[in-house]
């Protein structure tokens, strides 16, 4: 008969279970109350660094100097917060560890950019106008600028690695509450890195190309998107420019057609050739279809040297974009009968313009005075942090390229996104990309629209990576009424190479039109009517392939491409 007491053994089997649960249950408090905290504090880091950047802009440095600290105190806190024993052992429960890292991870890259870039900063700040760099007018003090070089240097390394570091954080599987706060600190920390990057690079750059020892000749080559070339658009505008001593000053201007085609090349790359003939090697207006912007530019210059007789230090290429950009920093300008702001300058070069003047000879006439204006209304902006930070915008946003005749130069840009090059894959990094060129004869890109959907996953056993452009037109009616045909199309009808590049090193499945720096390229000539959509295809397998970090670059567009994730397919 029981006396109603459970065996000793299975009295202290239940009492190590209850301690089993009552740890787990601790533990999952500890950590929950910990993340929300972390997260708080990554919000209050966002928060900080807003203010910072304003108090900067203001030249408010007493506030500045108060701010920095608590930026400091909230990175610190997130990182004290997700890296104690308890919370690095849930980094290894399945489903749920990702999402423990990547706020450790976050927090991490955010207190070591901090350390390294905000005191730094905020010191210079005290001294120089980092939002004018001594810009007034059509002139840069360039005294100042061999003072900020070093201190940004170690700045703008510092917050390059962290950028890096965290382009590396998966964020595949998260909850969307982590993958929200990891993502907007992810940017924050690119757009501090492109900002102080770019200021370092000025501080490099200007006073060598603004002519601090010696005058200098720059062509500006402005791109019509509404004729997509891989770099942006057709060179609708040249602007021969000079500067001495940090002053700007317009020395010449020309439309695309003022400097005609050659006859023969004027040199020759295999690649280049297969993908779009010797035109880019003869065509001024085409010749920003060379992927490699070092090379564009070369070209570019030794044409303008041909014509004019002008040696030429480098090249610059901007497009309608950059122009919006600037004149959200100036007032209207007008050109013509034609009158822009930075809300209808798009649509006055890619549908007023066109339409007044059906004439493709005088459209570049009128593009030029219009590219014209907005640079008079740039070099006598009263506004220059406005201006700078325009044009800050329009380099992040991948609008300018710049190309200098100097080796020590060329070699700091070649390294920077502005300088236009493929870009290199490391063990960091893998890069794919998107190159639209317009076979139609005709502006009338400004009325297509591109979705990019990009794929990772296995075909036959392989890792592969597989990229679909779709390209839509939307071509009014009564604009391909009176539309040039392409060749083997009607009017109206567009038609666009778009040649998508894959890793470098990696295979192309299923066709291969040529390689550019190892990179294996497949290129589609397509041609829709309005209304149509059609879809390149391209999967790539082998070295680089099935990243789901790898990076997608395209061709700048009037409108940002749709950019979708989806399930590769491999029929």
């Amino acid at each position: 008969m029981s006396d109603g007491r459970l065996p000793t053994r299975r009295r202290t089997v239940g009492w190590i279970v209850a301690v089993i649960v009552m740890l787990l249950l601790f533990a999952i408090g500890w950590v929950m109350v910990r993340g929300f905290g972390a997260l708080s504090e990554l919000q209050n880091v966002r928060h900080s660094v807003a203010q910072l950047h304003k108090a900067i802009d203001e030249r408010a440095v007493d506030r500045a100097d108060r701010i920095a600290p608590r930026i400091a105190q909230h990175t610190e806190l997130a990182g004290d917060l997700t890296s104690d024993p308890i919370w690095r052992g849930f980094e290894f429960v399945p489903w749920l560890g990702q999402n423990f890292t990547a706020i450790r991870e976050i927090a991490a890259i955010a207190g070591d950019a901090v350390d390294d870039a905000v005191t730094p900063i905020v010191a210079l700040a005290a001294d120089v106008d980092l939002t004018t760099l001594g810009l007034s007018g059509s002139r840069i003090d360039l005294v100042p600028l061999p003072k900020l070089a070093d201190p940004l240097s170690g700045a703008a390394s510092a917050l390059a690695a962290a950028d890096a570091r965290a382009r590396l954080i998966d964020l595949d599987g998260t909850l969307s509450l982590i993958a929200d706060a990891v993502g907007e600190t992810r940017s924050m920390i690119e757009d501090a890195a492109s900002t102080v990057g770019a200021l370092h690079g000025a501080a490099t750059l200007l006073p060598g190309m603004l002519g601090s020892s010696e005058p200098r000749t720059y062509v500006i080559a402005v791109q019509n998107n509404a004729e997509l070339r891989s770099h942006g658009g057709a060179a609708a505008a040249f602007i021969q420019v000079s500067a001495a001593g940090g002053t700007i000053s317009v020395v010449r201007a020309a439309s695309g057609l003022d400097v005609p085609a050659l006859t023969e090349p004027l040199e020759l790359d295999d690649a280049v050739l297969v993908l779009y003939g010797d035109g880019p090697w003869r065509i001024p207006r085409d010749m920003t279809s060379v992927p490699d912007f070092a090379a564009a530019g070369s070209l570019i210059a030794q044409r303008w040297q041909s014509q004019f007789g002008t040696a030429v230090d480098g090249v610059i290429a901007v497009d309608i974009d950059t122009m919006r950009h600037v004149l959200t920093a100036t007032d209207a300008v007008q050109f013509d009968a034609f009158t822009a702001t930075s809300d209808s300058i798009t649509t006055v070069l890619t549908n007023d313009m066109p339409q007044a003047i059906p004439d493709p000879a005088a459209q570049d006439i009128a593009f030029s005075r219009a590219a014209q204006a907005v640079l008079g209304a740039a070099l006598s902006s009263e506004e220059p942090s406005s201006l700078l930070a325009a044009l800050s915008d329009a380099a992040r946003d991948d609008r300018i390229r710049i190309w200098s005749a100097h080796e020590e130069e060329q070699d700091l840009l070649a390294a920077s996104s502005l300088g236009g090059a493929l870009p290199h894959d490391d063990d960091h990094d893998v890069h794919v990309g998107v190159l639209l060129n317009d076979r139609t004869g005709a502006p009338l890109d400004a009325y297509a629209a591109a979705t990019i959907t990009t794929a990772f996953g296995v075909c036959d056993g392989t890792p592969a990576t597989q990229i679909r452009v779709t390209w839509t037109s939307a071509v009014p009616e009564e604009v391909a009424a009176s539309a040039v045909a392409p060749e083997g199309g009607a009017p109206g009808d567009l038609r666009t190479l778009i040649a998508i590049y894959g890793p470098q090193g990696a295979s192309a499945r299923g066709g291969l039109t040529t390689t550019l720096d190892r990179r294996p390229v497949v290129q589609q000539d397509i041609t829709i009517a309005p209304g149509e959509s059609g879809t390149a295809t391209a999967t790539f397998t082998g070295a680089g392939s099935s990243d789901p970090l790898t990076r997608l670059h395209h061709t700048p567009m009037l409108e940002d491409p749709e950019i979708l994730r989806a399930d590769i397919d491999c029929g």
